[in-house]
């Protein structure tokens, strides 16, 4: 049977502890630090399973994407690299990162068993007082990720879309300044695959950047990349961060948000459209929604940049990691099922923007030990995604997703 979806690279564990301090020296809070293996903290295998056995492990990277596609229906698959270890061949992280996704329904034939580098671990410092801690990101295994082995898979699986998690966190996924991944990308695109990459945060604390006109050099990963991907999101402050550094260094695009998301819009439109002799969809998150830009073949727009609000503000937000590749997983769960109007050009944007906005706000606020229950299938997340009513309430929004 075809597969919907592949989602690649980033198999990651995400730890989340008090004990965890050392993440905002390494980082500040709220910030991210991309970690040397050699420098990971000395837990043993067994303590590291303990924090799993504890509840204080999620699947993190595809983790966050990939168990609610599958939730929803889709066939999806995961192409990764996990470390070898004592359990049933796995690390302790790999067997939790496995055990997850495997128990979600997700196809897991294409994660690779890495002979020498432990699995992606990201380490989160739960800070008192709900504010946003450190968090310490060792890519691990990721960082060995080989895009001719995982042609293989993707031409065994024949997916609709493949996803790649994420730009400028693997050192060999990111090799020739981004080049190897855009080449990637357009040798799927030639099978009739639709693409999307993620971008994460490529800085320690984007505080520091924003509005200084600071450029980071990581994204600069996106210069050959962008006018190849058919799909590409970003958050408002990486919109600002990557025009900084790809437009015009040591410019300050420091703005005002809704203005900044125009002028990063523009600045792609003009600068990465029209180049892949396909449709492209473009957009910034903000907390109640996404700015879009939809382009055709040739790059030109017939609404320009829109603007669509959440109708599913309800309910109390738990934790907001993951949000965005949540949001990413409703999106493309809607263009996976409306795929041929993506290729002629005829996407409704603004239901597939708010399908991304549903799933998010589900995931958001569900419990850590339970992200995914809440999930519906597919056609009943289009449903609500297509029946113009905005949900105030939690219990109107549950009654709603109860079909």
């Amino acid at each position: 049977m075809k597969t919907d979806i592949i989602i690649l690279n980033t198999a990651v564990i995400d730890l989340r502890s008090e004990d965890f301090t050392f993440a905002d020296k390494l980082v500040g809070a709220g910030g991210l630090a991309l970690c040397e293996t050699a420098d990971m903290p000395p837990y043993t295998q067994a303590e590291l399973m303990g924090y799993v056995a504890d509840g204080k492990a999620t699947a993190g990277g595809s983790g966050n994407t990939a168990p609610l596609l599958a939730h929803a229906g889709l066939r999806v698959a995961v192409g990764a690299n996990l470390g070898r270890g004592d359990y049933d061949g796995l690390d302790a992280q790999g067997r939790a990162f496995y055990d997850v996704l495997s128990a979600s329904g997700v196809d897991m034939s294409a994660t690779l068993t890495h002979p020498t580098l432990p699995t992606g671990t990201t380490f989160i410092h739960e800070a008192p007082c709900g504010e946003r801690g450190g968090i310490a990101y060792f890519p691990n295994a990721n960082n060995d990720f080989d895009f001719e082995v995982f042609k293989e898979e993707v031409l065994r699986l024949a997916p609709s879309v493949v996803y790649y998690m994420y730009s400028g966190l693997s050192r060999r996924g990111d090799a020739n300044g981004g080049q190897d991944l855009a080449d990637f990308v357009r040798w799927c695109r030639r099978q009739g695959i639709i693409t999307i990459v993620d971008s994460h945060t490529l800085c320690g604390n984007p505080r520091e950047f924003i509005g200084k006109g600071a450029p980071v050099a990581a994204y600069k990963l996106l210069e050959p990349l962008l006018g190849e991907l058919d799909i590409f999101f970003t958050s408002v402050d990486e919109a600002r961060m990557i025009r900084n550094t790809l437009e015009r260094e040591g410019c300050d695009h420091g703005e005002d948000a809704q203005t900044s998301i125009h002028d990063f819009l523009d600045f792609v439109w003009q600068r990465f459209s029209g180049t892949s002799g396909r449709p492209q969809l473009f957009g910034v998150t903000v907390k109640n929604g996404a700015y879009t830009l939809y382009v055709d073949a040739q790059g030109n727009s017939s609404g320009g940049i829109t603007f669509c609000e959440s109708r599913y503000m309800a309910g109390r937000v738990v934790d907001l990691v993951g949000a965005g590749d949540s949001f990413r997983a409703g999106l493309i769960g809607y263009i996976t099922r409306n795929s041929d109007a993506f290729r002629n050009g005829v996407l409704n944007v603004a239901e597939a923007v708010q399908s991304g906005n549903l799933m998010a706000s589900i995931y958001v606020t569900s419990p850590l030990n339970d992200r995914y229950g809440g999930i519906p299938k597919l056609d009943i997340l289009l449903a609500v995604a297509r029946d113009g009513k905005t949900y105030a309430s939690e219990e109107d929004l549950k009654q709603a997703l109860r079909g």
